[in-house]
């Protein structure tokens, strides 16, 4: 996570969910030269699951900022030098020790116990830094001038290390090809912008300090390749004029492609989201049923919690209902509350009951849950469910309150839809879908009526959940929604 340079430490971004691979860095609350003490928060990164700050774990002066804000950043990788006031040796390594006192250095930075790091950054970087190396030409011109291009590379070493892996399969190509030509200097976000377009960095005249690459020099490389393509067309094929009308054509639809369409990076909740819900249903055989039930009563006991103390100043929905009913279904069938261990061969069943409750944020779908529910007295369930859905819904959901669920309601009834095939969480074994409620034609004590009514959809895995448990599961809910007193005597 530090580097081992004396004065000045520099922080890697740590593993601060369950397997983190990357965070996005959303913004910094400090600036090169502020003051910082141990634990003040010094940025906010966005993971997989959950929107975080990050604490900074020394005292002294920012130094530098290696990461731009919007960026995509790998586990392990540098994000911030602090200077300790520790002495000036690591000044003197970072900016003048030349490429291989750099690179000893970065082979010497390790993550803290328990920060991971992605297995194929650990192994690409060095190995394509000491090719870079190697190259005969490089090592020649760093001879000739131990002030030129190598040490410009080197006082920019932190932030040009982390898209090595990505930009070194590109450069390195160019590199070898251009003789003495030294690796441009480019903060990630740049580097990306330059593949995203198209521009070879070693061709861009730098403009930015010490030699380095901003996001304008890109652009404009970029537009004066443009500029000169249209009219070198109709120069090449000049004596037959015929074809310069075929060279033209491609430029409306480009144009026109690009007004009509969106390009959306995924990553964030979005990534994490997409991967999980193609993992579960690719690798957990699903089955989806379906039951219609007279909620008319839980409705009226819904409207008689509200008006009871103990749920004075929390919300009472018929969410809190249902969330009740499957807590008792699960008690009455354990077998539900289960994973599959695939590589053990085994079935875990939990003797506990996180419950996860799917919500919409504008982040993406989250699932944050309520810690042993089971154990939970109606009222204290209500406050637990009203404080997780807000906390989601603010994003500030943390990882601990995403992660352990063992079974999941989502309700999409709030979106107006009556029932759907709900995908189960990866790890669980199943998750109950509650549709809207909706005033329909029944036949109650013998009669037709209008009744309330809404539709649940219970998705298991069938190698957990057999038929007949998830059908008892899902009869048990819905009856316990049809007469939830009586439900509540029988059951408890």
């Amino acid at each position: 996570m530090n580097t081992e340079q004396a004065g000045v430490q520099r922080f890697r971004l740590p593993d601060v969910g369950e397997g983190l691979v990357d965070a996005e860095l959303l913004q910094w609350y400090v600036q090169p030269g502020d003051e910082v003490q141990v634990n003040q928060m010094i940025c906010e990164v966005e993971t997989a699951k959950a929107a975080v700050e990050l604490p900074c774990p020394y005292a002294g002066t920012v130094r530098e900022l290696l990461v731009e804000a919007g960026s995509t950043v790998d586990v392990g990788t540098p994000i911030i030098s602090v200077d300790t006031g520790g002495g000036s040796d690591g000044q003197a390594q970072e900016s003048g020790g030349g490429a291989a006192g750099a690179e000893e250095a970065e082979e010497r930075e390790k993550p803290l116990v328990g920060y991971g790091e992605r297995a194929s950054s650990t192994t690409r970087r060095p190995r394509r830094r000491r090719t870079d190396a190697a190259s005969t030409s490089a090592a020649a011109e760093s001879a000739a001038a131990p002030g030129g291009a190598q040490s410009e590379r080197n006082g920019q070493a932190a932030p040009t290390a982390p898209p090595a892996p990505a930009d070194q399969g590109e450069g390195g190509a160019g590199a070898a090809s251009n003789g003495t030509q030294a690796r441009a200097l480019a903060k990630p976000p740049v580097r990306k912008l330059a593949k995203d377009l198209g521009v070879d960095l070693a061709s861009v005249t730098p403009t930015g300090p010490g030699g380095v690459v901003t996001r304008d020099d890109v652009r404009r490389d970029a537009g004066e390749e443009a500029a000169p393509a249209a009219p070198a067309a109709p120069a090449a094929p000049a004596p037959q004029p015929e074809q310069a009308e075929p060279e033209a054509a491609p430029a409306a639809p480009a144009a026109d492609a690009g007004a009509r369409e969106e390009r959306i990076p995924v990553k964030g909740v979005r990534k994490h989201t997409a991967a999980a819900m193609v993992r579960s249903a690719f690798t957990a055989p699903h089955v989806t049923e379906f039951l219609q039930v007279d909620v008319t009563e839980a409705i009226e006991t819904v409207e008689q919690l509200r008006g009871r103390p103990e749920f004075a100043e929390v919300k009472v929905s018929p969410l809190l209902l249902v969330a009740r009913a499957l807590l008792t279904a699960v008690r009455r069938h354990p077998e539900v509350n289960a994973s599959w261990d695939d590589e053990r061969q085994e079935i875990v069943r939990k003797h506990y009951v996180n419950l996860g409750v799917a919500a919409a944020t504008d982040r993406g779908l989250v699932v944050p849950n309520i810690k042993e529910a089971h154990t939970k007295p109606l009222p204290e369930l209500a406050r637990e469910l009203q404080a997780l859905t807000e906390t989601a819904r603010a994003g500030s959901a943390t990882p601990a309150d995403l992660s352990g669920g063992t079974i999941t309601i989502t309700n999409v009834g709030v979106f107006g839809v009556d029932a759907g095939t709900p995908i189960i969480n990866p790890g669980e074994a199943a998750i109950l879908a509650f549709g809207q409620i909706r005033d329909m034609p029944w036949v109650h004590d013998g009669e037709l009526a209008v009744r309330k009514v809404t539709t649940l959809s219970l998705s298991f895995d069938h190698r957990l959940v057999d038929g007949e448990l998830g059908s008892k599961v899902l009869r048990d809910v819905g009856a316990m929604l049809e007469d939830p007193k009586t439900a509540a005597l029988i059951w408890g």
